[in-house]
C-alpha cells in the first residue's frame, strides 16, 4: 500500500509540474517586458544613488585639501550645490537639455520643452524605455545628479576666497541654463549629435564644462593671499589628508554609477565592459600621477596619485563603451601624466586651483574626448568631430562662466575681504569651525 501510494503521489506531482510548466510558457510577452524594465530601472536607480554619493566625495576632497579655517564654508557650498542643482534642473534644466529635438535634423541648437516636469503618457511603461530601460522619473533624477556635478567641479577650484552668495548665484545660472543647453547639443539630439560628436558619459559635457567654469572663476578671482610670493609657490597645507583620500575613493565608487548608468539599461555585457574600462583607466591614472609626480617633485606625492585616479576616471568617461580595455589603460595613464603637468603649468601662470579641478576635469576631460577619436572601435567617431565638439562646448562654457563671474564682480564683488580670507571664512560667515579641539584645564 505504501509503495502504491508513493507511485500515485509521483504521478500527481508530475502532473502538477507539467501544469506549472504550461503556465510558465504561456506568460504574456508584456510581463517579460515589464520584468526587463524593472531590472533596468533598479540598476539605474542604484546608479543614481552612486552618482549622488559623489557629492560627498567632492566634499571630502575639497575639505581635505582646503585649509582647516575654511572647512565649514567648503562643506556648506558642497551641501547646497546638489540642492540647487536638482531643484533648478527640475524647474527648467531637464527640459532645456531634452527639448524634443528631432534626431538627424542637423541644425538644432536651442529648444525648451516647458517649465517643470511633464509626464509623458508612456512614462512608466516599457514603451518609454525603448531606447533606455527605465522610467521617466528615474531618467530625470539620474540626469539631475550629473547637472549638479558640473557645478561642484567649480567649487573646488574657487575655494577659500569666493563669497558664498556669489558661488550660489553662479551655480544657479550655470546649472540651470548653461550646462543643459550645452548638453542638449549632444544628449538631446542637437547639432553636435547630428555631426557625429561622441561623449558617452560626459568627459566634455560634464567634466570639461565644469572645468572651463572653474578656469574662468580662478582667473576672475585671482590667487589666494600668499599663494605666490616672489615667483615661488607657497604650499597651503590641507586640513585632512585622510579625508581627501576618503573623498577620492567615494568618487571612484560613484563612478561605477556615473559610467555604468550611462549604458542606460542593465544590459549585462555593455555594463560590465564599461565598468572594466573605467576601473582600468583609474588604476593607470594613479600610476601615471605617481610616476610623473615623482619625476617632477622628487617625492612620493600622494596628492598627485589621488588626482591621477580622478584623471583616469575623467579621461575614460567619454569612451568607456567604445575603447578597449588595453587602450583604456593607455588613456588613463596619459591622463595621470597630464594632470601633474597641468598643475605645474597653472602654478607658473599664478592660476590658483585649490584641489586641481581644472587639471583633473578640464585637461583630462578634453584628452578623454579626443581619445575617442583616436582609439574608438567605431570608425564614425573621428578625431575631427571630437575636436569640433570640444572646441564648441569649451568656448561656450568658458565664455558663459567668465561673463557670469565678471558681471557679479562688477555689481557686488565676488571675493571676500582680506581680513576674512586671512582669518578664515568659517568664523566670519558661519560662526563655527570645522575642527574644534577642547583642552581640559
Amino acid at each position: 500500500m505504501i509503495e502504491g501510494f508513493s507511485f500515485l503521489n509521483a504521478i500527481a506531482s508530475s502532473a502538477e509540474l507539467a501544469e506549472t510548466a504550461n503556465t510558465l510558457t504561456s506568460v504574456p510577452e508584456m510581463n517579460m517586458a515589464d520584468t526587463v524594465l524593472t531590472a533596468s530601472n533598479i540598476w539605474m536607480m542604484l546608479c543614481t544613488a552612486l552618482v549622488f554619493i559623489m557629492h560627498l566625495g567632492f566634499a571630502g576632497v575639497e575639505a581635505g585639501f582646503g585649509q582647516a579655517k575654511n572647512t565649514v564654508n567648503i562643506l556648506f557650498k558642497n551641501t547646497l550645490t546638489p540642492v540647487i542643482g536638482i531643484i533648478t534642473f527640475f524647474i527648467m534644466g531637464f527640459n532645456l537639455m531634452y527639448p524634443g529635438f528631432v534626431q538627424g535634423s542637423g541644425n538644432e541648437w536651442f529648444g525648451f520643452a516647458g517649465w517643470f516636469l511633464s509626464l509623458p503618457e508612456n512614462g512608466v511603461t516599457p514603451e518609454y524605455a525603448d531606447s533606455g530601460g527605465y522610467t521617466y522619473w528615474t531618467d530625470f533624477l539620474f540626469q539631475a545628479m550629473f547637472a549638479a556635478t558640473a557645478a561642484t567641479i567649480v567649487s573646488g577650484a574657487v575655494a577659500e576666497r569666493i563669497k558664498i552668495t556669489s558661488y550660489l548665484i553662479f551655480t544657479l545660472i550655470f546649472v540651470g541654463i548653461v550646462y543643459p543647453i550645452i548638453g542638449s547639443w549632444k544628449w538631446g539630439y542637437g547639432f553636435l549629435d547630428d555631426m557625429g560628436f561622441y561623449d558617452f558619459a560626459g568627459s566634455t559635457l560634464v567634466h570639461s564644462v565644469g572645468g572651463w567654469g572653474a578656469l574662468a572663476g580662478i582667473i576672475v578671482l585671482g590667487p589666494r593671499i600668499g599663494k605666490y610670493v616672489h615667483g615661488k609657490v607657497i604650499d597651503k597645507p590641507g586640513s585632512s589628508v585622510p579625508l581627501a583620500v576618503i573623498g577620492v575613493f567615494l568618487l571612484w565608487l560613484g563612478w561605477f554609477g556615473f559610467n555604468g548608468g550611462s549604458v542606460l539599461s542593465a544590459d549585462p555585457g555593455k555594463t560590465s565592459f564599461v565598468l572594466v574600462t573605467t576601473t582600468l583607466a583609474a588604476c593607470a591614472g594613479a600610476l601615471g600621477g605617481f610616476i610623473t609626480g615623482f619625476i617632477v617633485f622628487k617625492r612620493l606625492d600622494l596628492g598627485m596619485v589621488l588626482n591621477g585616479v580622478l584623471a583616469g576616471l575623467v579621461g575614460i568617461t567619454a569612451g568607456a563603451d567604445v575603447i578597449s580595455p588595453n587602450l583604456a589603460l593607455l588613456v588613463g595613464f596619459i591622463a595621470g601624466i597630464l594632470v601633474v603637468l597641468s598643475a605645474v603649468t597653472l602654478d607658473r601662470f599664478h592660476l590658483d586651483d585649490v584641489v586641481g579641478a581644472v587639471s583633473v576635469h578640464l585637461v583630462c576631460g578634453v584628452w578623454g574626448t579626443l581619445a575617442v577619436g583616436l582609439f574608438s572601435v567605431d570608425p564614425e567617431h573621428t578625431f575631427l568631430n571630437q575636436l569640433v565638439g570640444v572646441a564648441v562646448c569649451g568656448a561656450t562654457a568658458f565664455i558663459s562662466a567668465f561673463l557670469i563671474f565678471i558681471i557679479m564682480h562688477k555689481i557686488s564683488g565676488i571675493r571676500v575681504s582680506k581680513e576674512h580670507e586671512e582669518s578664515g571664512m568659517d568664523s566670519h560667515e558661519h560662526g563655527i569651525r570645522g575642527y574644534t579641539i577642547v583642552y581640559d584645564e
